[in-house]
C-alpha cells in the first residue's frame, strides 16, 4: 500500500484520538430510540417524537443535519435550515415511525453521503431542501392510508422537486489540523426563480448537567463576541473558537427541555433547547439570551439565492483562538484537503478502470465513514433513572434489556442507518469491518474488539444483538469478520498480520462459541437453533416464537456453526505459527467441524436426524412436533444456502508448520472414518497443494450449486435471491395449531409484519449474505482451480469455471448501482426524475436490500453500513482476483 498524507494520518495512532478525534459522530435520529425511552412500559416510539425532539433536551445522545463532534460527544456542530415556508425549522431529518410506516420506520428526506476520508480530514454530503413548505403531514398521511401490500410514499413521490423549486445544500469539512476545521455550506437555487433561506450552522453541547451527577456539575458556556465568533470553554477541552464568517447575528439559548411545552411546567430559564427555532419562526424575540452566552447557539444567515444561483457560508472551529484573519487561507486548505482525499483514493482505486465504478465505490466508502456515530449506553443507571429527572419517573414495568445490566456503551461505531437505524447491531457490524479494512483496518479491527469486551459481552459470552433487544441471537459472524479484517490488514502491510489482534479476539470469541453450544445446541447433538437469526420473515412463522410442543432445528444455525468452527480453525492455525500451543485449539475446532459435518449431514431417518433432504436435495430447517411427528419446513431459502458457506482451506505448507495439529488430523482421519468420509476431498490435494474443509461433498456441492446459479430458482439478475422463485408458483404451506400459514416468493417490501414488517427476507437480493456466498465460492474455486467446470446459469448451456461464474454474480450486484442498457440505474426504481435529472442521477443511495426482479433499493435508504460491501465487490472484480 502506497503512502501519502491521509495514510501518513492514520499510521500515525489507531484509536479514535488525533485526526479522529472529531468525526460525524451525530446521529440522525436520537428520538424515538430505546435509550430515549423512560416510559413505563417501553414504548419507544411514541415516548420521545419528532415533533417533542426540538424542545426536550436529549439524555444519551445528539442528532442534527450533516453534523460532527468530539468521539465522546461533549461538543456538536450541524446545521439547521429554514426555507421560509416551514412551522419548524430543518434542524434534523424526518421520517416515520415503526407504526405510522406501512413497512415499518422510514426516513423521508433525499440525502446523500458524496466523500469522506477515515481521519474525516475531508467531507461531503448534500442535502435536497425544497422551497415549499415541508410535505410533513401529506407524507404521514398517505403512508398510513396504504396497506403494507402497497409500495411506500416517499417525497420523491409527493411532486415537490418535480419542478426544480429547491435547493441542493452541499455540506464539507476540511481540517487543517487535528483541532482546526474548516466548514463550508453551498447552497444552490435549482430553480428558475429566486428564493429566501435561512441557514443557521449551530453549536451546542450534549447537557451532562440536568441529570444531577456531581462529576457534571460544571455548566459548560459559549459566549459570543459581536457576531463573527463564539468562545467554547467546556471543562474538558482547551479553549476553542467557533468563527462566523459574514454572521447576521448569532442567537444563544440553552440546550435543556423546554418544560412548559414538553411536562406542562414552568421553565427554570427563559432560553431552552426550542428558543432559537421560537426566534427565528416565530418571531419571538424574548427566546434568545440578549447577552450571548448559552450552551446552544447559532450563526444566523438570511439570504435570497437567485434562480441558478449559489451562496456560499463559511465557518472555522479551532483551537487556535486569537486569529486575526481566520479565512485567510480557507480555500487553500479545502483544496489541500480534497487533493489529500484524491491522492488517497487513487490509490486504492489503481486497479479499477471505469470512472461510474469508481464513483459507486468512492460513494459507498463514504457512506460508511459518514455512518460513524458516538454511540453510548449505560444500562443499569437507564434502567433505575437519574438522581435529577425532568419529570417523575415511575419506574420500568417492562425491563428491557434487563440482564444487560452490566453493559457500558460509549464508543465510535459504525452504525447500520443512522436515521433508521441509530444503534449498532452485532452481525451487521461484522459485515461493516469487511469494507473498513480496505481503507482503515485500524478502525475495522477495533470495531471488532469493542463488541466483544467485558462491558459490552454478556459474563455468560453472548454477544449483544441490538438495543431493541440485546438478548436477540444474530448469527455468529464475527470470528469471520476477524479473519477477513486480518487477511486484508495483512495484504496492506505487505504480508505481515497483526497476531496480536487475532490472539485478543480469538480469546473473546471462544466465550462467545461456548456460549452458543451451550445455550442453541439443545440435544447436545451439533444441531442448532436460535431463532429468526437477523432473517426477519423467512420462515414460515416467526422462528424467536416459543411454539409449545414445537422444537425448532435449523439448517442456517447449524451452517452458521460450522462456519464458526472453521473460522476458529483458521485462526488458531494463524496464532499457532507464532504460538505452537495454539495448536490445541486448532485441533479442537477441527473436531468440533467433523461432528457439526455429521450430524448436519445425517438422512433424515426414523430418529429425525440431519437436515438435508434427500428428495430435493437441499438443506431445510426440521421441527419436532407435539405428537413425535419430524418434518422438514421445506422452504427453498437463504437457510438451506448458509451451509454451502462451510469451507475453508488448509494448505499442506501450513501443515508441515503445525507438526502436533497434522499428527491429530491423521490420527481423526484414521480412527474416525465415519468422520472423514463426511468431509470434502481431505485426502486429494486440490490446486496447489491445499486441502478442503467443507460441509458439503461432491454431488451436494453440485446440486447446491444447480439451485444457486439457476434464473428460475435464486439467481437474479442482481445477486442471489433471498428466496427462490420457486415459491412464486408453488408456495408452502403449514398449518399450525389449526392455523394456516403460507410463504409466497415476494421479491419487492415484505407484505407481513413479522419482526416489525420493516424487513423482507422472502425474495430481495440482501448485500451481506450474497458476499458470504461470494466469499465462499472463491474459496471453492482456489481449491478445484481451473479443472473445475459448472453450467452458469443453470439450465443456459454455458460452461465456465467456478472462479467465473464467482466473479459474475459479482457483476450482477455491482450492476445495481450502475447505468443499465436504458440509460437508467436499477437502485432508483424506474423513477424518472433521479434516472434522467443531471442533478440527482450521479449520486448512489445504498438501500438496506434490493427487489429480487428488478433491483430497486428497499428498506433503510442509507444502510451503506454493508451495502457498502459493493465496494469490496468493486475491487476484488478489478483486481479479477480469487481472495
Amino acid at each position: 500500500m502506497g503512502f501519502n498524507t491521509e495514510r501518513n494520518r492514520l499510521q500515525e495512532r489507531a484509536d479514535n484520538k488525533g485526526w479522529k478525534k472529531w468525526g460525524p459522530y451525530l446521529s440522525e435520529r436520537q428520538w424515538g430510540t430505546v435509550r430515549e425511552d423512560y416510559s413505563v412500559y417501553g414504548d419507544a416510539w411514541n415516548y420521545l417524537t419528532h415533533d417533542m425532539s426540538r424542545s426536550r433536551a436529549y439524555r444519551w445522545g445528539e442528532d442534527g443535519i450533516g453534523g460532527i463532534s468530539d468521539n465522546k460527544q461533549h461538543i456538536c456542530f450541524a446545521f439547521a435550515f429554514w426555507n421560509h415556508q416551514d412551522s419548524i425549522l430543518k434542524e434534523r431529518f424526518f421520517g416515520l415511525t415503526n407504526n405510522e410506516g406501512n413497512h415499518g420506520e422510514d426516513v423521508k428526506e433525499l440525502y446523500y453521503y458524496l466523500d469522506s476520508t477515515p481521519t474525516h480530514s475531508y467531507m461531503k454530503m448534500l442535502y435536497k431542501y425544497p422551497f415549499a413548505a415541508f410535505p410533513y403531514e401529506k407524507i404521514t398521511t398517505e403512508n398510513h392510508k396504504r396497506s403494507i401490500k402497497e409500495d411506500e410514499f416517499e417525497i420523491i413521490d409527493t411532486g415537490i422537486f418535480d419542478d426544480n423549486n429547491y435547493f441542493d445544500i452541499f455540506i464539507e469539512y476540511a481540517k487543517k489540523e487535528e483541532n482546526d476545521i474548516f466548514i463550508k455550506a453551498t447552497v444552490k437555487n435549482r430553480s428558475k426563480k429566486s428564493a429566501p433561506i435561512t441557514v443557521l450552522p449551530t453549536l451546542w453541547f450534549r447537557n451532562t448537567w440536568s441529570w444531577g451527577y456531581d462529576e457534571f456539575d460544571k455548566k459548560p458556556i459559549l459566549s459570543g463576541i459581536s457576531n463573527k465568533q463564539v468562545e467554547v470553554n467546556h471543562r474538558l477541552f482547551e479553549r476553542m473558537k467557533l468563527y462566523c464568517k459574514d454572521a447576521d447575528e448569532l442567537l444563544f439559548c440553552e440546550n435543556e427541555t423546554n418544560m412548559e411545552r414538553v411536562f406542562g411546567k414552568e421553565n427554570s430559564g427563559q432560553f431552552v433547547k426550542d428558543g432559537i427555532d421560537n426566534y427565528v419562526v416565530n418571531g419571538i424575540k424574548t427566546a434568545i439570551n440578549p447577552n450571548h452566552i448559552g450552551t446552544k447557539v447559532s450563526a444566523k444567515y438570511t439570504r435570497i439565492i437567485k434562480a441558478g444561483g449559489s451562496e456560499t457560508f463559511c465557518l472555522r472551529f479551532s483551537e487556535e483562538t486569537a486569529l486575526k484573519d481566520p479565512f485567510g487561507d480557507f480555500e487553500e486548505v479545502f483544496t489541500k484537503s480534497k487533493n489529500d482525499a484524491d491522492d488517497f483514493y487513487e490509490t486504492i482505486q489503481k486497479t479499477i478502470e471505469r470512472d461510474e465504478e469508481k464513483a459507486i465505490q468512492r460513494q459507498a466508502f463514504a457512506g460508511m465513514m459518514w455512518s460513524k456515530q458516538f454511540y453510548y449506553y449505560n444500562i443499569n443507571q437507564w434502567m433505575n433513572g437519574d438522581p435529577k429527572m425532568p419529570f417523575e419517573f415511575r419506574g420500568r414495568a417492562f425491563e428491557r434489556n434487563g440482564p444487560w445490566k452490566h453493559a457500558y456503551m460509549a464508543n465510535i461505531l459504525s452504525m447500520p442507518d443512522k436515521w433508521e437505524y441509530p444503534w449498532f447491531a452485532a452481525w451487521d457490524l461484522a459485515f461493516h469491518t469487511a469494507t473498513l479494512a480496505r481503507i482503515d483496518p485500524d478502525f475495522a479491527k477495533r470495531q471488532l474488539a469493542v463488541v466483544l469486551r467485558e462491558y459490552y459481552m454478556h459474563p455468560n459470552g453472548q454477544i449483544p444483538a441490538y438495543e431493541w433487544n440485546f438478548s436477540d441471537v444474530n448469527p455468529p459472524v464475527h470470528a469471520w469478520a476477524t479473519w477477513k479484517v486480518y487477511e486484508t490488514d495483512k495484504e496492506m502491510n505487505g504480508g505481515k498480520g497483526d497476531v496480536g489482534f487475532l490472539e485478543r479476539i480469538f480469546h473473546k470469541l471462544l466465550l462467545n462459541f461456548t456460549w452458543w453450544v451451550n445455550q442453541k445446541d439443545e440435544d447436545g447433538k451439533n444441531i442448532f437453533g436460535g431463532g429468526f437469526l437477523g432473517l426477519d420473515n423467512i420462515g414460515v412463522f416467526d422462528r424467536n416464537a416459543q411454539i409449545p410442543g414445537v422444537k425448532l432445528q435449523q439448517a442456517d444455525a447449524t451452517g452458521w456453526m460450522a462456519i464458526y468452527t472453521l473460522n476458529m480453525l483458521k485462526i488458531a492455525c494463524e496464532i499457532s505459527l507464532e504460538r505452537p500451543a495454539y495448536q490445541d485449539m486448532a485441533s479442537k475446532f477441527f473436531e468440533h467441524f467433523l461432528y457439526i459435518a455429521s450430524a448436519i449431514n445425517k438422512p433424515m431417518d426414523e430418529e429425525g436426524n440431519g437436515l438435508w433432504d434427500e428428495e430435493d436435495q437441499f438443506y431445510y430447517d426440521k421441527i419436532y412436533t407435539p405428537d413425535a411427528n419430524t418434518l422438514f419446513l421445506k422452504i427453498r431459502s437463504l437457510v438451506g444456502l448458509i451451509p454451502l458457506c462451510a469451507v475453508e482451506i488448509i494448505d499442506d505448507q501450513l501443515l508441515q508448520k503445525l507438526p502436533d495439529f497434522k499428527r491429530r488430523v491423521e490420527w481423526i482421519l484414521k480412527n474416525r472414518p465415519d468422520l472423514a468420509g463426511l468431509i470434502s476431498r481431505w485426502h486429494e490435494p486440490g490446486k496447489g497443494e491445499t486441502h478442503l474443509l467443507s460441509l458439503l461433498r461432491g454431488h451436494r456441492m453440485k446440486m447446491v450449486f444447480k439451485r444457486l446459479f439457476d434464473e428460475s430458482e435464486f439467481l437474479s439478475d442482481y445477486g442471489i435471491r433471498s428466496m427462490s422463485k420457486f415459491h412464486l408458483e408453488n408456495p408452502y404451506h403449514f398449518n399450525l395449531h389449526g392455523e394456516n400459514l403460507n410463504v409466497t416468493y415476494t421479491p419487492g417490501e415484505s407484505d407481513l409484519t413479522i419482526m416489525g414488517g420493516n424487513s423482507n427476507w422472502r425474495g430481495p437480493v440482501w448485500f451481506p449474505l450474497n458476499y458470504l456466498i461470494i466469499d465462499s465460492l472463491h474459496k471453492y474455486s482456489k481449491y478445484y482451480g481451473e479443472d473445475y467446470e459448472v453450467e452458469y446459469p443453470t439450465d443456459s448451456g454455458e460452461i465456465m469455471t467456478i472462479r467465473e461464474a464467482t466473479l459474475q454474480i459479482s457483476e450482477r450486484l455491482i450492476n445495481i448501482f450502475k447505468k443499465g442498457k436504458n440509460g437508467e440505474k436499477p437502485f432508483m426504481g424506474g423513477n424518472e426524475k433521479l434516472n434522467k435529472d443531471k442533478e440527482f442521477t450521479d449520486y448512489y443511495q445504498f438501500f438496506e436490500y434490493f427487489h429480487g426482479d428488478n433491483g430497486k433499493g428497499l428498506g433503510a435508504a442509507h444502510q451503506t453500513g454493508w451495502t457498502g460491501l459493493v465496494a469490496d465487490l468493486i475491487q476484488e472484480v478489478s483486481e479479477g482476483k480469487v481472495n
